[in-house]
């Protein structure tokens, strides 16, 4: 592999020295060796190309992932775990580690290790994986190391953009003379909106609770007794939240990262890949209108904007804004954005609960943490019938305290609407 790295896997890789890390966490009981982990490593890198690359810069800064043949095995560090909580600092700090892109993998396992109990972080440079990527190789993970002599298909990724658009829409010089006018106007309005403002750095942290599956089963129920859906309510929950904690000063809107390997057939969904475009929607702002009415509202729009995308037209496009990347990510660092929060609802977990060889306690769900102005995001995941919430801010743009107010009242909104008046 030789290819340069699309618009998605451009903006996660950020620069050479401050890539943006994905960070996926199982909890296990039982006894592993570092060789099972080593071997079940071995077998997921013999599988993905991503896994067996490097980054290089041509003299022009352009990044490009190219295959290295003898790249190193995936490393494993191991640390002395004390609390059921150390992964959550871990985490944190993990958001933080520099791969070398330059020398690879961009991958890593942190092993949190006792002597009945471990944690697995599953660390990924984010501009090789998105969400269902991470879970690939988390499900491939555990499942090598259990039984390490399953086979894993490897596969070969795709050597250009260019492969995954259709040659009418490819080859069609409007659309491409389009894409050259959007790209420029675009960079302009960029740089006349990117503020100039010195922001100083603070630290970013983790939220992280559960749901437990009583709980969890009344909400889903309740839900498509609503006619409404899940990514939705916890949306509308937590915008109203936010107006309850910042008042007129909250945006009302939220950003969806989209899954678009349903349009792509060359990506399967046990590929690793990068790219996830993003729709934003406000919320119904008109007091009168219920709770319910919001999040079928908000469930229909995003319904609605996702049909309409023309993803082969966005992946054309978005090859003509490699010249304002770095204006992108400056916007990035220093605007606040329309949103309140960035929200990726992963659903049930495609992850089996029995292992062979240990136990599966619990899996928690992945956190990213955005060098931007905006950092917030929640990720929402279900396992075993729990839904599991990951929330990662920074403190520079809301305090850990006022997060925590935030947090605790979007789930007070929730058990309301459930008719539950205490968190069991």
């Amino acid at each position: 592999m030789n290819r340069q790295l699309i618009i998605g896997e451009r903006i996660m890789y950020v620069n050479a020295k401050e890539t943006v890390n994905c960070i996926f966490t199982a909890k296990i009981r039982g006894s592993i060796t570092e060789q099972q982990l080593k071997t079940a490593l071995a077998g997921i890198q013999r599988k993905h190309p991503l896994l067996r690359v490097v980054i290089r810069e041509d003299e022009k800064g352009r990044p490009y992932f190219v295959s290295n043949t003898q790249i190193s095995e995936i490393p494993v560090q191991i640390v002395e775990r004390f609390s059921d909580d150390d992964w959550i600092a871990a985490s944190e700090a993990e958001w933080e580690y520099h791969f070398d892109v330059q020398k690879g993998p961009l991958a890593r396992v942190l092993w949190l290790r006792s002597d009945d109990v471990s944690e697995l972080l599953l660390v990924c440079a984010h501009c090789i994986c998105d969400g269902t990527s991470i879970l690939t190789l988390m499900r491939e993970m555990l499942l090598l190391l259990d039984h390490p002599d399953t086979p894993l298909e490897p596969y070969e990724s795709f050597e250009s953009v260019h492969a995954l658009i259709p040659p009418h829409i490819l080859f069609d010089k409007r659309k491409k003379i389009k894409a050259w006018l959007s790209s420029h106007i675009a960079g302009f309005f960029l740089s006349l909106k990117t503020s100039k403002k010195n922001i100083a750095p603070g630290k970013s942290y983790l939220l992280h609770w559960k749901m437990d599956e009583e709980s969890s089963t009344i909400l889903t129920n309740l839900c498509k007794q609503q006619k409404t859906a899940l990514h939705a309510t916890f949306s509308v929950a937590f915008l109203e939240a936010m107006r309850d904690l910042k008042g007129d000063k909250a945006k009302g809107n939220v950003i969806y990262p989209v899954d678009i390997r349903r349009y792509i057939p060359e990506i399967k969904n046990d590929h690793l890949f990068a790219f996830a475009p993003i729709e934003g929607l406000p919320i119904i702002k008109d007091n009168s209108a219920d709770f319910w009415t919001k999040t079928r509202k908000l469930r229909n729009d995003l319904a609605g904007k996702i049909d309409v995308m023309n993803i082969h037209e966005l992946l054309l496009m978005s090859e003509y804004f490699h010249s304002s990347v770095k204006k992108i990510v400056t916007y990035l660092r220093s605007n606040e954005g329309t949103h309140d929060v960035t929200l990726s609802n992963m659903g049930r977990l495609n992850i089996p609960d029995r292992y062979d060889s240990f136990q599966l306690e619990t899996i928690y769900s992945p956190s990213a943490c955005f060098p931007w102005r905006n950092p917030n995001t929640l990720v929402i995941t279900n396992y075993r019938g729990e839904i599991d919430f990951s929330f990662i801010s920074n403190e520079s743009f809301l305090t850990k305290e006022d997060a925590t107010v935030l947090t605790d009242r979007m789930m007070e909104l929730l058990f309301e609407k459930m008719g539950v008046l205490e968190q069991a």
